[in-house]
């Protein structure tokens, strides 16, 4: 082997060496071995309601009980018990009153909805305002996944690990649900049980996935995954398998992105699942226009 070839393995070698620390060195960190644990619960979990939510228009439903957990977290900071606590019982009561609003009231969804989540959200800044210590209050609004704690960290991994299971068992019935309410309730499937579980798993998801990016952001995570696998497939059972994939891949390119570029984790997961539906968006349309021309051009023959 001449020199200039020898060089050239040595560089090769270099480089290669360069790259594998590099996609190593963030995970012989601890700070970063939780956040990979929270980011890759939080991203399966959120995976699996995404495409349920959209295709029973929750989206801004699940937006509203996001931002209205706020003053549960405050409160729950307040008196000294786990943001989760506080969290759920606030979305919890969150549901309660917008489903109070639109069963005594003829106002319609998205103004119950926008009613009660403003006024919570409004009511968490104003605790916030007025409690001595913010800086974990500020983590909840925006996400901290790079400094996660060992105890946020085990609320995270029960409560997602308890709604991811408990969906996977009533899968069936909530497809069935989503897509045909009426076949449903005849085959002994009550559509209002069925509403009440899914509320609660979307609040259950919601307060897991807050630890990650925030309850700012957190929606963002509940429905992208479930919009890009709806655009690329067109079966229920390969969306449902494919979002929670989709939602990982994503959570973890945005966390590395973050550590690799100094910046907010739970910011850049969502920038990299956006960038991700743009990409799948503007494919789908170019590979349409592409079968229009095809399909002209064969009419025209």
């Amino acid at each position: 082997m001449n020199s200039l070839a020898l060089a050239g393995a040595i560089d090769s070698g270099q480089i290669h060496a360069s790259l594998a620390t590099t996609l190593i060195e963030p995970f012989t960190f601890s700070f970063m071995q939780r956040a990979v644990i929270v980011t890759s619960v939080t991203a399966l979990c959120t995976g699996l309601l995404s495409a349920w939510i959209i295709l029973l228009g929750w989206s801004l439903l699940g937006d509203a009980i996001s931002h209205a957990v706020l003053p549960g977290v405050v409160i729950s900071y307040i008196i000294g018990i786990p943001f989760s606590v506080g969290a759920l019982v606030a979305a919890v009561l969150t549901v309660s009153l917008i489903g109070t609003i639109r069963g005594k009231t003829n106002l319609k969804d998205d103004t119950a909805i926008g009613i009660v989540f403003t006024t919570f959200f409004a009511l968490g800044l104003v605790l916030i305002s007025v409690t001595p210590s913010t800086t974990d209050l500020h983590s909840i609004l925006f996400g901290n996944l790079l400094g996660v704690r060992q105890s946020a960290l085990i609320q995270v991994v029960v409560i997602a690990l308890l709604a991811s299971a408990l969906v996977l068992v009533k899968r069936r019935d909530i497809t069935l649900w989503s897509f045909d309410p009426i076949n449903a309730r005849s085959l002994g499937i009550n559509p209002m049980v069925m509403r009440g579980f899914m509320l609660t798993m979307l609040a259950l998801v919601i307060v897991a996935s807050m630890q990650a990016v925030g309850v700012i952001l957190v929606v963002a995570m509940l429905i992208t995954p479930g919009a890009i696998s709806l655009l690329v497939f067109s079966r229920m059972r390969s969306t449902l398998i494919w979002t929670p994939v989709i939602s990982w891949i994503t959570a973890m390119s945005g966390l590395l992105i973050s550590y690799w570029t100094d910046v907010s984790s739970g910011g850049m997961i969502v920038v990299v699942q956006g960038c991700a539906f743009m990409v799948v968006f503007a494919a789908k349309h170019w590979l349409s226009v592409l079968r229009h021309r095809a399909h002209r051009s064969e009419t025209a023959v």
